[in-house]
């Protein structure tokens, strides 16, 4: 197993391509720099996304949220960088992802980024009695 943090995002062939599902990943340890004091950020970072084609490999997602430990970012980039990456690697039909931070200086930040492939039609939601 690698020890080292990487930007690499690996995929694997979608098993399922004809079909509209959602994946859901949750990384309740992130962490970054704040990039004007140097303190740790600590947040959740949340990422649904519906596949196209390919689907994130998690062990290279894993050593990808790894290699933010060091860096300095503010909420708002390192969410849209996050999304910026894994898009360009899946190149989803959809896919949102939201930075829950954690509380520092008494203020919460939540960002949620989004993006929908050209074209693509969102499913009707289905409500169940």
């Amino acid at each position: 197993m690698s020890t080292i943090p990487s930007t690499e995002l690996e995929t694997f062939d979608n098993a399922r391509p004809d079909r509209d599902y959602t994946i859901h990943i949750e990384t309740p340890e992130f962490t970054c720099l704040c990039p004007k004091t140097g303190q740790p950020d600590f947040a959740t970072i949340q990422i649904d996304y519906i596949p196209d084609l390919k689907c994130v490999e998690l062990k290279s997602y894993k050593l990808y949220i790894w290699s933010y430990r060091d860096q300095g970012a503010f909420h708002e980039a390192v969410t849209n960088q996050i999304l910026d990456d894994l898009v360009a690697a899946t190149d989803p039909k959809f896919m949102r992802v939201t930075g829950i931070f954690n509380v520092r200086g008494g203020v919460y930040t939540n960002v949620v980024a989004e993006h929908r492939k050209v074209g693509w039609v969102s499913p009707e939601l289905v409500q169940l009695p």
